[in-house]
């Protein structure tokens, strides 16, 4: 499995969210799958515009998995090593991509906390970056940027073909 990602990415963040922690426990708990959280409970992602990403190699083993049968956001995983690849918004123009998925002399350092109000109780987040409770302004612009960049289109991703459990489409 191998996605090709070109140029700059929109931002690289870590994720506190509730659905991103639920997620990332079931991941972490299929067969042969390695960790997708850090110890804080937060997932690293590094976002890119849809225009940007190409499935260059094993499009037949992306599935997908959605938290709710009515969830906007769908995980995808190379099913061949339980190995969660990308979130989709759905109908959005970016793709949320697992920045451990990076070769790391190529991963973005992470730019920003965002959601910590999701956080695991008991975690005290470091102020070495920019903590935001929910999607910063900063966060929201660099999607709109982007958005406009790409003269306000969304891509359909269309090399996902199956469903992981009940909740694919």
């Amino acid at each position: 499995m191998h996605l090709r990602a070109v140029g700059r990415p929109i931002v690289s963040t870590a994720c506190y969210c509730e659905s991103c922690r639920k997620a990332g426990g079931l991941f972490e708990a299929l067969p042969g799958a390695g960790r997708v959280r850090n110890s804080d409970g937060s997932t690293d992602y590094v976002l890119f515009r849809k225009d940007r990403i190409a499935c260059a190699k094993g499009a037949d083993r992306l599935g997908e998995h959605r938290l709710t049968a009515t969830s906007k956001t769908r995980r995808v995983v190379a099913t061949c090593c339980n190995t969660p690849m990308f979130l989709e918004f759905t109908g959005g123009h970016w793709l949320t991509l697992y920045r451990d998925r990076f070769d790391p002399s190529a991963r973005p350092p992470v730019e920003m906390r965002v959601m910590t109000r999701d956080r695991r109780e008991g975690v005290t987040i470091a102020p070495d970056l920019p903590n935001h409770t929910g999607h910063s302004g900063r966060f929201m612009l660099k999607l709109i940027g982007a958005w406009a960049a790409m003269a306000f289109r969304a891509p359909k991703v269309d090399y996902v073909k199956g469903a992981l459990d009940g909740h694919g489409t």
